[in-house]
């Protein structure tokens, strides 16, 4: 749904998803839509771009990248992101005040609090922050923690003091 609000507001969207299901849903949103989604099926594990982006957008799958490969994979998607342009991510993240999610997937791996942040030290960060929601998925209510970024590349040069500013929400 969210590639197709993308296409909706006038973007070249490019998507992927592990999952028939997910493909499927996605080209019927975006035909029911009256747009296009360039949508393909591939894992997050292997998947690496090969051209640049002004937006990239993530939000419910950075918990599914392997701990050993986040700092190729984010290094990936910053350098093909183009300058000026914004990675928008979103990321479950561990708390040791929250219990662990019921029938969470063995493969599923939280993020430490500030992971992200520090992969984008190097970017302008427009923001950053940590929530605890409320969740009934699986018919079991539970918590979870997360953690919303927005950062922009800049061009080289930039001095850090220019880079980095947090807004507490």
């Amino acid at each position: 749904k969210d590639s197709v609000f993308f296409a909706r507001c006038g973007y070249n969207v490019s998507a992927f998803d592990i999952s028939d299901a997910g493909i499927e849903k996605t080209k019927r949103l975006a035909e029911k839509a009256n747009v296009f989604v360039d949508v393909f099926k591939v894992n997050i594990w292997d998947f690496r771009l090969e051209r640049k982006y002004d937006i990239l957008f993530s939000s419910g799958v950075l918990h599914y990248i392997k701990p050993e490969i986040k700092e190729e994979i984010f290094a990936n998607y910053k350098s093909f992101t183009e300058i000026g342009g914004i990675n928008a991510l979103h990321c479950f993240v561990d708390k040791p005040f929250i219990s662990e999610v019921p029938g969470k997937e063995s493969h599923s791996q939280h993020w430490k609090s500030g992971q992200l942040f520090m992969l984008y030290h190097d970017w302008y960060i427009i923001k950053c922050s940590e929530y605890v929601f409320n969740c009934n998925s699986a018919g079991i209510p539970h918590k979870h923690a997360a953690n919303r970024m927005y950062a922009r590349k800049m061009m080289q040069g930039l001095s850090a003091e220019n880079k980095i500013s947090i807004k507490q929400t």
